[in-house]
């Protein structure tokens, strides 16, 4: 289950780990230390949303989304 980005999480990650943000908005946090990535916090254990998001291209009512796997989707709100 993925849980929703709060901003204590990216403030308070433990020693030796910091975040990063992929091109599509996804959150992934970096061990330094063991030179390791991750989708997953490193304290929770769980993955971060980070939201979906609005392009240009898309029709009114219409946002870009990625699902826990990585997969592109795309979101109509009307």
């Amino acid at each position: 289950m993925a849980a929703e980005l709060q901003p204590e999480w990216i403030c308070c990650l433990p020693a030796y780990w910091s975040y990063g943000v992929t091109r599509d908005g996804r959150v992934f946090f970096v061990n330094e230390e063991a030179k390791s990535t991750t989708w997953l916090h490193p304290v929770s254990g769980e993955a971060v949303i980070t939201g979906h998001r609005k392009t240009p291209d898309l029709p009114t009512g219409w946002e870009e989304g990625y699902t826990f796997e990585g997969a592109r989707c795309f979101i109509n709100f009307i």
